[in-house]
Formats: structure tokens, C-alpha cells, sequence
């Protein structure tokens, strides 16, 4: 299959720098002159959220509606814009299922994108020209039919084979792949194979979760982040863990959590990484909205690096991030 690669572009330094280091949650208009209608007046609240970089421009996806999926532009991922109109990306009557739209990804693939997205607990995928939609549903059915799944995430190794992981509600929560057709659409139900269940101490504060998971390649192996505990606790977090082969076996990493209760934020995960245009590895995820309340969650970032220690090539996630705003 044919995958569009992303051009890339480099940020000057000054540019980049403040990137890295901004939080940007308080009123970015303080001591600078600004457009009435350019004013950064809220965070992005996208739960679940994922960023795609697609020709220089970076698109932002995440749960947030009850009829569908939104979607919002960057050129900096600092300040984000609504598409004209407020529309939506994927709207409810272009997809099967008729409400909880959550987890939504986007991929450039076959000259198409890509959404898999979960619908009435139900893993779904939809396909558009463009990466802002419409997305919509050939046939309007669920992935898996019959069986509650969610947070299904798209793989393609380095051979073109692509791959599903998801969430299977048996035992709690846990984290399973299966393969793909190269229709990228037709899951292949022998193939399933379970990859992670609850297993570490941090992982049981409540309930038995481990959840959104993504696959990524590094120095020949694979690693996989994920969320571990409700998406209502404080304590929730991310780990990860590595395996040899695309479907496993999966072995988490000792230090789990990488990210948990960093600086302020509490109830920090549901992740998604990419890289940014300067060609930093970043990661995407969720907080509460304060200690005290969980809802509406909202996107942070932050980096995401790789170091050697004891002969262990170990990923790290920077426990500084920034906090976007949406411009009105």
C-alpha cells in the first residue's frame, strides 16, 4: 500500500525554543498586541487526543462532541483554529453508532485517510479525501461486530503489513492486535492475539484498565505506550512496553509509569505520539480539567526521547509540556 509521507520543515530557533518551553494555559495575550478576532480565550478540550502532521500543517482530533468528531488546524502547535463553520470532521449520520464518538486517529493512506474511532463502544473506521472530512462509513458497521472494543490504533510495520491494536472489555480493560486486510478497513479475526493486561502495582489503583495504546518503532523494536488505571482518576497514567515483534509477546517496561501527576496536571494519558516539523518525537495526551474536576479534559504535549541506561534503550517522556490554546 501506498503511505503519504509528511514533508518536513525546520523551525527557526528562537521558534523552537519557545515551543519547548511555553505553557501556554494562562492568557497568551498578556504585554502583546493582538487581533480581537485571533484572541487565545480557552485550552483545546479534546479528550483521547491525537495530532497527524500532513504537509506542514498539523491537524488535532480528540473526543470532545456528542454527535461527532472535531477537528482543529496548527501551523505551531501552540494556538489551534476551528475548521470554517465549526464543522465536524466525522458527523454522527456518516458513521455506525449514535453516540460516545471517542479516541478518534487519523493516517494518510492509499490516497485517502484513514479515521478509526470508537462509536457506541464499538470500533469503527471511516475514510475521507481530506484530512479535514467528511469522514464517512461505505458500509455503516463496526469493525468487530458483535463485541464491545475500544481506542483502535493503526500500525503499518516496515514491510507495509498493517496492524490493529484495541481495547477488549474481558478482564477489565486489556490491549490486543490483530492484522489488517490492505483495504486497511477488514480486521482479520484469526490473527487476534492478546498483547497486555493490568500486571504492575501502579497499574491498581482502580479499576483493571490498561487502554489506548500506541505502536511506534525505534532501533528495531516496538514499543507501545499506554494508560493504565480510569481515565477518572487522578492516577492515571502512562507506561509502555517493548516487544521483538509486532504482536509480541510485549514486556512493560519496570519503571512505569513515564508519565504520572506531572507538574500541575492530574489524570495525565490516553497518549499519541508523532513528529513535530522540527523533527522532534512529541507526545500527545490528556489531563483533568483541575484537581477537582475531571471534565472538560484538555491537550497537552510534550517530548519524547530515547536514552541508553545499563544496556536498556529506554524511552522518556519530558515532564515539562505545554498547554495549547484554541484562537476564537
Amino acid at each position: 500500500m501506498k503511505l503519504f509521507k509528511s514533508k518536513k520543515y525546520w523551525l527557526p530557533l528562537a521558534a523552537f525554543v519557545l515551543l519547548m518551553t511555553v505553557n501556554c494555559s494562562s492568557d497568551a495575550s498578556v504585554g502583546e498586541p493582538e487581533e480581537p478576532a485571533k484572541k487565545a480565550e480557552s485550552q483545546v478540550f479534546f479528550g483521547d487526543p491525537f495530532i497527524m502532521l500532513y504537509e506542514g500543517t498539523y491537524y488535532a482530533y480528540g473526543t470532545a462532541e456528542e454527535d461527532g468528531i472535531a477537528v482543529l488546524v496548527s501551523q505551531d502547535l501552540l494556538t489551534w483554529e476551528s475548521v470554517e463553520g465549526n464543522r465536524l470532521a466525522l458527523s454522527k449520520q456518516d458513521s455506525w453508532g449514535d453516540r460516545w464518538f471517542w479516541a478518534p486517529e487519523v493516517y494518510p493512506a492509499n490516497g485517502k485517510f484513514y479515521m478509526y474511532y470508537t462509536a457506541s463502544e464499538h470500533i469503527c473506521v471511516a475514510v475521507a479525501d481530506s484530512p479535514l472530512g467528511p469522514f464517512k462509513q461505505a458500509e455503516k458497521k463496526p469493525m468487530i461486530p458483535g463485541e464491545k472494543c475500544i481506542d483502535n490504533s493503526l500500525f503499518i510495520d516496515d514491510d507495509g503489513k498493517p496492524y490493529l491494536f484495541f481495547d477488549r472489555f474481558n478482564d477489565g480493560l486489556n490491549i490486543w492486535v490483530a492484522e489488517l486486510e490492505d483495504d486497511l478497513m477488514t480486521l482479520r479475526p484469526e490473527t487476534m492475539k492478546k498483547c497486555i493486561n493490568v500486571s504492575q502495582p501502579w497499574e491498581e489503583v482502580w479499576p483493571r484498565v490498561n487502554e489506548g495504546p500506541f505502536v511506534m518503532k525505534h532501533g528495531g523494536k516496538y514499543y507501545m505506550t499506554y494508560s493504565a488505571n480510569s481515565y477518572e482518576s487522578p492516577f492515571y497514567g502512562i507506561g509502555y512496553a517493548t516487544a521483538d515483534h509486532v504482536t509480541g509477546p510485549w514486556t512493560k517496561y519496570e519503571g512505569n509509569p513515564i508519565l504520572q501527576k506531572p507538574g500541575e496536571l492530574v489524570g495525565v494519558g490516553h497518549s499519541a505520539m508523532f513528529t513535530d516539523k522540527a523533527g522532534q518525537l512529541r507526545i500527545v495526551f490528556h489531563s483533568h480539567r483541575s484537581a477537582t474536576s475531571i471534565h472538560p479534559r484538555y491537550m497537552n504535549i510534550s517530548t519524547v526521547d530515547f536514552v541508553e541506561k545499563d544496556g536498556e534503550t529506554i524511552m522518556q517522556i519530558d515532564k515539562e509540556y505545554m498547554t495549547p490554546t484554541l484562537l476564537k
